[in-house]
């Protein structure tokens, strides 16, 4: 798309507001109650470890951009933030080279085929897609300053803890079983490197993304890192600036296209909010100048979304009055007086 002439105009933005506090923990706390014995999905076992969590884990949290806080659940039960680490290292890259030069690396179309297809990536002479999917997330890893994969894994955990307000870990076990068995995002890398399109080590990038995959966090903490961006890029529990507010923008328009893979359409056609899922039962989903809702249950539907984050969510969001292209009739003007 040609945005020339863009440049120096002043960006206005439209937001509304959340209901008061006490309405908003009400309807968290309704949703978790209303899907908590939702049984539908399954977990994913094609990570080994992830095969072992208990599928009835249900955890909810809407963290506000003026700072409120709403806990429901297993809210503060750790998991490993897998895919969803895609869009906020995505910030990271941006907030490093700038809108331009990352999307010339990393695309921002949907493919609509599966988040590790390797056609995608052969269809489109080795460019990526989009950051979303893992041959994207991968180049975008990449793009992570360090003089050495160690340098870039500590920039990517230091940068995705300022998103969350505090310090994330490694969860070692997540790690070596994803590191055993991820042969298809090693050969995306190569093929990546193949076509001239990844920077450094493909194998030591890999490990890097697979690290980053396996960093340890909760419901909440999604909720925290998801307002961030809903707040400009300012952590609103912390107060750290943490990425641009041009960066929070091009990072959810990416999210709102690609962030549920294949369902992304269906998600935004019902919900209505950039969001992103990992198969650890994980979404967060982002609602710009109000707030984020955060899920983790790990059962998942065909194309490997939480089944209860997803409809919680969409309750919330209906509810709480999130949904982006929602609008009512303006009141209608008073009358002119007569003269």
């Amino acid at each position: 798309m040609d945005t020339a002439g863009w440049d120096h105009v002043p960006q206005q933005v439209s937001t509304g507001a959340l209901p008061g506090w006490r309405d908003v923990e009400r309807l968290v706390g309704d949703a978790h109650a209303r899907f908590a014995r939702d049984s539908d999905g399954i977990v994913a076992d094609y990570i080994p470890v992830l095969a072992e969590v208990d599928p009835e884990l249900f955890g909810l949290a809407v963290i506000e951009v003026g700072g409120g806080v709403h806990d429901a659940g297993d809210a503060q039960h750790p998991f490993s933030i897998q895919s969803i680490s895609k869009m906020f290292v995505y910030a990271l890259a941006i907030q490093e080279h700038g809108h331009e030069r990352v999307r010339e690396i990393v695309g921002v179309n949907n493919t609509g085929l599966p988040f590790n297809s390797v056609m995608a990536l052969e269809l489109n002479a080795g460019h990526p897609m989009n950051p979303m999917v893992n041959a994207g997330a991968i180049a975008t890893t990449a793009l992570m300053p360090g003089e050495t994969s160690a340098e870039q894994w500590e920039r990517v955990r230091e940068g995705l803890s300022a998103f969350a307000g505090r310090a994330l870990g490694l969860d070692g076990v997540v790690y070596a079983s994803e590191a055993r068995t991820n042969d298809r995002n090693r050969a995306l890398g190569r093929l990546l490197t193949s076509y001239g399109r990844l920077e450094g080590d493909p194998d030591e990038v890999v490990d890097v993304y697979t690290r980053q995959c396996a960093l340890a966090v909760t419901a909440h903490d999604l909720a925290v890192m998801g307002a961030t961006l809903a707040d400009g890029g300012v952590n609103p529990i912390t107060g750290q600036r943490v990425v641009s507010a041009e960066v929070c923008r091009d990072t959810l328009a990416v999210v709102a296209a690609s962030g549920l893979y294949e369902r992304s359409g269906e998600w935004l056609f019902e919900i209505g909010l950039p969001a992103k899922s990992g198969v650890s039962g994980g979404i967060v989903a982002v609602a710009p100048g109000k707030g984020a809702v955060a899920g983790f249950s790990p059962r998942l539907d065909e194309a490997g979304n939480s089944v209860r984050s997803q409809r919680a969510i969409g309750y919330l969001s209906r509810a709480l009055g999130l949904n982006l292209f929602a609008s009512a009739p303006a009141a209608a003007p008073a009358p002119e007086e007569s003269r």
